[in-house]
């Protein structure tokens, strides 16, 4: 049973995350549809997701160095207002060159938004309550994944694309307001005179998380290692649509409805983290996510039907969940909260180029060998990184990385 006055500031905090996630799925969706009214062209709407890995490759070289050093609540504020004024400005522009800068404004923001919210989490939540608040994390992210299109289509009949992008931004306008009712944690801890970033300074600060990674080498290799599960998953879900649809014969509708269960897998895996988080360790919960993510994926490559499709859907996002809130909770108690954002920021670089290269090829080999067979063998090789991250995680010597109690937690403040 929660305590309101333990959990006031983490639920509003999830409150704020939950409005900014449902308003970013009417957004995507909605862009999607007046880029394709305007081009009639599904390659420019491609580009909208490739400006994804694009804006973090174009940030990550930098903005750990200004997350560490900045107040972390106003600057998610600040993120949020500027997300805010491009994604109302997108409905008035005409010119898709503009919508594709302005795109690429709001992903940046986005891509500093992430690791700057990760690190004001962790210095809000004590250790002890980050495992279960990463689950109901979790749950609401995965809310918005069903909710988000259901609201989509409903203002999609009555009132137009345009009006759900502009909604989108009064949403970002009230996560700002949100956050600026949570503590202001830096408080304390900010210098006089804030340090000036500069080249040199950033390059420092890769010196730095150089040497933090040489020194804590398992810390960096479970990072990497679940880094390298979001490149598999972002190449074989790439190739989702296109085996659903002409693979298995699947309607439009069919798949719609595919995507659903696998939101509500990933909402019972959310739910039962939440209502079990003392009894789960960390490393199990990674490892059994590790292992069942890709037997869902290839349950699906060997599926004839609906039935065997929706069950691998459901089977892939359930322990999706419990890796993503193992790895989330592994991550906040390992990484010191003073460096957080330059380390997300300098692997997430390696992370965004491994997925466009690994995405690129997914696609080559799919054209050249045929979309179920390069699927198969994704899948099949995914699995064998599923049985190396478990021998990694199940280490009984790496003991000490996931303990959840809360000594040596230098990283949370008290709510």
């Amino acid at each position: 049973m929660l305590q309101f006055s333990k959990w006031k500031n983490p639920l509003l905090l999830l409150l704020g995350i939950g409005v900014s996630n449902l308003g970013a799925w009417i957004y995507l969706i909605a862009l999607n549809l007046i880029v394709l009214d305007m081009t009639g062209s599904p390659l420019a709407v491609s580009i909208l997701y490739i400006l994804i890995p694009v804006a973090t490759l174009c940030t990550n070289f930098w903005s750990g160095s200004f997350i560490d050093r900045l107040n972390k609540r106003n600057l998610m504020i600040s993120l949020d207002l500027v997300r805010a004024l491009f994604i109302f400005l997108l409905p008035l522009m005409d010119s898709l060159i503009l919508i594709y800068i302005c795109v690429f404004i709001i992903n940046i923001a986005s891509s500093v938004f992430g690791p700057t919210s990760m690190v004001y989490m962790t210095k809000l939540i004590p250790k002890t309550n980050r495992q279960r608040f990463n689950a109901l994390r979790n749950f609401i992210n995965s809310s918005g994944f069903i909710l988000g299109p259901s609201i989509a289509g409903i203002l999609f009949i009555i009132g137009s694309p345009s009006l759900a992008i502009q909604l989108n931004s009064v949403a970002l306008c009230m996560s700002a307001m949100i956050i600026f009712l949570l503590p202001n944690l830096d408080l304390r801890e900010e210098a006089v005179t804030p340090e000036k970033v500069s080249i040199k300074i950033i390059k420092n600060d890769w010196k730095e998380i150089l040497k933090f990674s040489k020194s804590n080498r398992y810390i960096a290799l479970v990072y990497v290692l679940f880094s390298i599960i979001t490149v598999f998953m972002t190449g074989l879900d790439s190739l989702e649509a296109a085996f659903a649809t002409r693979v298995l014969s699947l309607s439009e509708s069919a798949y719609g409805f595919l995507v659903s269960v696998a939101g509500i897998g990933i909402i019972m895996g959310s739910l039962i983290n939440a209502l079990f988080a003392n009894r789960f360790k960390t490393n199990i919960l990674i490892g059994f996510g590790a292992i069942f993510t890709p037997v869902g994926y290839l349950i699906f490559a060997f599926s004839q039907n609906f039935t065997g499709a929706s069950g691998g859907f459901f089977i892939l996002t359930f322990a999706l969940s419990f890796a993503n809130i193992g790895f989330l909770t592994f991550y906040q108690n390992n990484v010191p909260v003073n460096i957080m954002g330059r380390f997300s920021s300098v692997l997430g670089m390696l992370e965004a180029i491994l997925i466009v290269g690994f995405t690129a090829a997914v696609g080559i080999f799919a054209e050249l060998l045929g979309i179920q067979l390069v699927y198969f063998i994704g899948s099949f090789a995914f699995l064998v990184l599923g049985f190396i991250m478990n021998l990694v995680v199940l280490d009984k010597s790496k003991k000490i990385h996931y303990h959840t109690d809360s000594s040596g937690d230098e990283g949370s403040t008290p709510v």
